[in-house]
């Protein structure tokens, strides 16, 4: 929590009242997910809310891929053994992939269930700005099922591209095998673009 007398911005990634140190960090965050932006984005995932762990987070400079990371790389069938961190990410988008969150930062502890909600609802018009001016994207995939409720927004937001459920994507995170087959996935996301 920041101390008495430090003044609070709120943050253009999440929402929340922000410290020196969380404007900071979201900076940090934005600047090595940056590096590894596709030029044209054929599909953009988006998660719910950034995970707190520097490792889960995909684009870390760590590169220990674990949690949300490790998920979505066995999602896509993009091995790490034997390759740098840089490698992976490299490859990651050379694929036209980008990861993003509703929320870019971690929230902040204790929040109850509906204050995150709440939280998401009100940012959600901040990221949809994003997602049509900035990324631009060919199809957008959510890997939450907690963004469930907030998909027929997300669909009828004039986003210029389609949006795919958490339920019907093969890039969807919980509870998956890894055992994805993204060349067949991708094929069939391009058969729905012409539908």
């Amino acid at each position: 929590m920041p101390s008495a007398g430090t003044s609070l911005l709120h943050c253009d990634g999440c929402g929340q009242l922000a410290s020196p140190q969380h404007i900071a960090r979201r900076l940090h965050r934005l600047e090595c997910a940056t590096r590894y932006r596709p030029v044209h984005i054929q599909a953009l995932l988006l998660g719910r809310i950034s995970p707190a762990r520097d490792s889960d987070f995909l684009y870390s400079p760590e590169a220990r891929f674990e949690g949300e990371a490790r998920k979505l790389l066995d999602a896509v069938q993009l091995s790490t053994e034997g390759k740098s961190g840089d490698a992976v990410l490299c490859e990651f988008q050379k694929r036209a992939l980008m990861l993003t969150h509703l929320l870019e930062c971690p929230l902040e502890p204790g929040l109850t269930e509906s204050q995150v909600a709440h939280a998401l609802q009100v940012h959600l018009p901040v990221t949809i700005a994003r997602l049509r001016r900035s990324f631009k994207p060919k199809r957008i995939i959510l890997i939450a099922a907690e963004l469930s409720p907030l998909l027929d927004t997300l669909q009828h937001a004039d986003l210029g591209c389609p949006v795919f459920p958490a339920s019907s994507s093969p890039f969807f995170l919980e509870g998956n095998s890894g055992a994805i087959d993204f060349p067949a996935a991708r094929q069939g996301m391009a058969g729905s673009d012409a539908a």
